[in-house]
């Protein structure tokens, strides 16, 4: 690529970044950050623990839009320094290398934050409990559910982000019959809600001595975690809840107590457990929790199964439907069946590298 291309690139990158300081009103930010910043610092700040989290979470996702920004810019002016020093050496191909590597990663960070900023759905910046949930085929299906558990793991590593399991029933020759993750992060439950769905795996099987090919399904469902100003009508005569030992795998799902707490909803027939604290109230909030975020997930397929009756849709409202088949047999293939993305690197993905997936999903979702 020659200078004038990658001039040409950057006249694109310039309008680009003109349009994200027009979205993101840096000074409307850095006022806020002022603000919660001198809330911060008053001693009775700590008083409310669950407030105070919740501003420091405000806190840090606009101090990291305004870096993200600035970062942004200063990657701008890196390369308009190096494209300079390239003109005076007469197009030095080494300079022009440089520009042109700065040119691709300064796009790929800029496709990154425009994702972010169009993450504006009213709940997509909160935290997301995720669930997942192996289909027929006994120990197949429970072993590729743990597979995706560590799928998701490593993809919040990836991204910094908490991962704390709130309940965990471990399979019963391998793997697990269910688990429930809530994964802490800004703008958690708007990248995690591209994984919504059925997840559909091939493979020449472990525990078959025949060595045949099968196929596994489990279930994935994402949920935001809701503050509790969020109005989800729960009365407490609507409740029936149990209490009993923690079972598990070992270690962190090990407990030597009653302090595990189920919750049935009785109306709704909807059923929560948790049992990641040594705390039986402390279980009970999260279990709360959980059963607040599936109560409104409930509500919004109401909500949106009556809007396509209206308007004489005949489409899949439920989240049952398979969004991803992940091929280890007879070829190597990840395929997305809502974008149809197709990435050959099955052992990357699972290795937690989704943000492709998750990003082609989303920018749909987006345009529509």
């Amino acid at each position: 690529m020659a200078l004038t291309e990658i001039k040409q690139e950057m006249s694109i990158i310039e309008k680009r970044l003109s349009e994200f300081r027009g979205s993101l009103d840096l000074e409307a930010k850095e006022r806020r950050i002022e603000e919660l910043d001198e809330v911060m610092a008053q001693p009775e700040f700590w008083n409310d623990q669950e407030k105070a989290q919740t501003i420091i979470s405000e806190t840090n996702a606009l101090k990291s839009s305004v870096q993200k920004m600035a970062e942004l810019t200063a990657g701008y002016e890196d390369v308009q320094v190096i494209l300079e020093l390239a003109k005076e050496e007469e197009e030095d191909e080494e300079l022009v290398q440089e520009a042109l590597q700065n040119v691709k990663i300064l796009k790929q960070q800029m496709n990154d934050f425009e994702l972010e900023l169009l993450l504006s759905e009213p709940y997509d910046k909160n935290n997301a409990i995720l669930e997942l949930h192996p289909g027929a085929g006994g120990t197949e299906s429970q072993d590729w559910a743990e597979m995706l558990l560590r799928m998701y793991q490593r993809w919040a590593d990836s991204k910094d982000f908490k991962v704390e399991t709130l309940d965990y029933l471990p399979g019963d020759e391998a793997g697990v019959k269910s688990v429930t993750l809530l994964i802490k992060g800004h703008n958690a439950y708007g990248y995690l809600k591209a994984e919504k769905g059925v997840h559909r795996l091939v493979r020449i099987s472990p525990f078959d001595a025949s060595g045949r090919r099968h196929t596994s399904f489990v279930s994935c469902d994402v949920m935001p975690e809701l503050s509790d100003d969020v109005d989800i009508d729960i009365r407490t005569e609507d409740l029936k809840i149990d209490t009993y030992r923690s079972s598990g795998a070992g270690g962190q799902h090990v407990n030597t107590t009653d302090s595990a707490v189920r919750i049935t909803h009785l109306p709704s027939g909807v059923v929560v457990t948790c049992q990641s604290e040594r705390s039986q109230i402390k279980n009970r909030e999260k279990a709360m929790k959980v059963l607040q975020a599936r109560l409104y997930e409930k509500q919004i397929e109401q909500q949106q199964k009556e809007l396509a009756e209206i308007k004489g849709e005949q489409k899949e409202i439920g989240w049952g439907s398979q969004i991803r088949s992940y091929v280890f047999h007879p070829y190597s293939l990840v395929k997305d069946h809502r974008t149809n993305m197709e990435v050959g690197n099955v052992q990357g993905v699972m290795d937690g590298d989704l943000d492709p997936l998750i990003d082609a999903y989303l920018r749909t979702q987006i345009t529509k």
